[in-house]
């Protein structure tokens, strides 16, 4: 699992360490500048204070060293060894004038040579005792940093814990939430880091709340309207058992058969409703981008979106309706304008379009009365594609056409003009425009709703 704190704390502390790190060049390569320039300076001095006239003899000492921190030649004009400090020391037998290094089998040295009167002189010392000197005094001002390392892990420690409290705070006001308390969290006092967080979470609980207030609505509302069809399915299984003759009894087997198919077509229309619903919060859960979280995986909501020919979706509406239609002595008619080879293309779902035109056309098949005419069409403008279903029902009246579209509404004039009972076609639930309408919002339709163009009826147009 991964921690903030743990996580600040290791990249701090390998930060200060690097840092600590580089210091450390930085300060040794400085020393050993300034060191270099010290015993340069020494070596000057050291070969300006041996003696200038002439030795008579060569003077060795130090025969059984290898070396010390210093080593001294002297060599005659004439190239003589007339002095050497350290005889087994590894340097060349010979003498240059000035600074120079001299790399040997057991390493490097700093090499400083003069003429002092009459006499050549050579002074070196090993290149490792500046390095050590160097290398000293690096770590004596870097020391104190180090022992400081663990104090320091232990306030980035508490200062990050102290500064990741707020999100513990809003961990703990969550989890102490109880499942209803949807309303928005505060934000008073916390930082400007945290403050996008909660109001993610308050956006969060306003759709929760949007959802769960349109599901308590939708439940309250289906429980309401399904309590009638079930009395009157109740009363009428009361019939048949009290029904003493044949026809009696047949007759009300038949009101029972209907009232089935009324109590079936409404939970119908209740799932295809629920289907529809929008996301909570209002969004549009249709959109082709638009992608939800689920168990680890990402779902698309428009998973099932394709290409649709309206045309042929059409066809296929109006081919399921036939035979009603002949049966209720309509005249439904399917038309194409423009081109009639060329099909009209939308994006959406192919399923959820046919539960919408399938419910219009099922409302102009309900409310025209025998005689009457249906016709369909489907065309292009304005690079949008249209359909229209006119029809020469009653119509609705202007002040009803905007409630229609709301859930188990039934203006007046919302039942079957004809009166035919004799019909398989159940008596409106007040769902399908309700449920045209959430489809058509999905795919970004927009509906219109208008009189025919012989002034009566209803025409229904679809723009996407």
């Amino acid at each position: 699992m991964h921690s903030i704190r743990r996580r600040l704390l290791v990249t701090l502390l390998a930060t200060v360490l690097a840092g600590v790190a580089l210091a450390g060049w930085l300060i040794y390569r400085q020393a050993q500048t300034e060191v270099n320039e010290l015993f340069d300076y020494q070596l000057e001095q050291t070969a300006a204070a041996l003696p200038s006239e002439p030795f008579s003899s060569v003077l060795g000492a130090n025969q059984d060293e290898d070396g010390g921190s210093v080593v001294i030649q002297i060599w005659s004009r004439t190239g003589n060894l007339l002095y050497y400090s350290h005889p087994r020391a590894p340097l060349a037998p010979h003498a240059e004038l000035g600074f120079s290094t001299e790399h040997t089998a057991r390493g490097d040295w700093r090499v400083y040579g003069a003429v002092v009167g009459d006499n050549v002189v050579q002074v070196a010392q090993p290149m490792s005792i500046r390095n050590e000197l160097a290398a000293l005094t690096a770590w004596h001002t870097l020391w104190p940093l180090l022992i400081l390392l663990p104090v320091l892990g232990v306030l980035v420690w508490l200062v990050v814990g102290r500064g990741l409290l707020p999100l513990r705070r809003v961990t703990l006001a969550v989890d102490a939430r109880h499942p209803d308390a949807l309303d928005a969290m505060p934000d008073n006092g916390l930082p400007v880091e945290v403050r996008p967080l909660v109001h993610a979470l308050n956006r969060l609980l306003k759709r929760l709340a949007d959802g769960l207030d349109t599901q308590k609505a939708f439940v309250a509302d289906a429980a309401h309207e399904l309590r009638t069809p079930l009395a009157a399915l109740n009363l009428q299984v009361q019939l048949l058992e009290r029904a003493h003759s044949e026809p009696e009894r047949r007759e009300a087997l038949d009101d029972l058969k209907h009232g089935v198919v009324r109590a079936t077509r409404m939970v119908e229309q209740l799932l295809a409703l629920a289907r529809a619903e929008p996301a909570a919060g209002g969004a549009n859960v249709a959109a082709p981008l638009a992608t939800a979280s689920t168990g680890g995986q990402r779902v698309s909501a428009a998973s099932t979106w394709t290409q649709v020919d309206l045309k042929a979706l059409l066809s296929e509406c109006i081919a399921a309706y036939t035979a009603l239609a002949l049966h209720k002595g309509l005249d439904l008619g399917f038309s194409e304008t423009g081109q009639a080879a060329a099909p009209v293309i939308v994006t959406g779902d192919p399923a959820g379009l046919r539960v919408l035109f399938n419910n219009l056309v099922d409302n102009a098949l309900k409310y025209t009365p025998a005689g009457g005419c249906i016709d369909v069409a489907v065309r292009e403008s304005d690079g949008h594609a249209l359909v229209e279903i006119t029809d020469t029902g009653p119509g609705i009246p202007i002040g009803e056409r905007a409630r229609v579209f709301d859930r188990f509404y039934r203006g007046p004039g919302c039942v079957d003009p004809a009166g035919d009972s004799s019909t398989d076609t159940p008596a409106g639930s007040g769902l399908g425009l309700a449920i045209v309408q959430r489809i058509a919002n999905q795919h970004g339709a927009s509906i219109t709703l208008d009189e025919g163009p012989k002034g009566g009826g209803l025409r229904v147009t679809v723009r996407f």
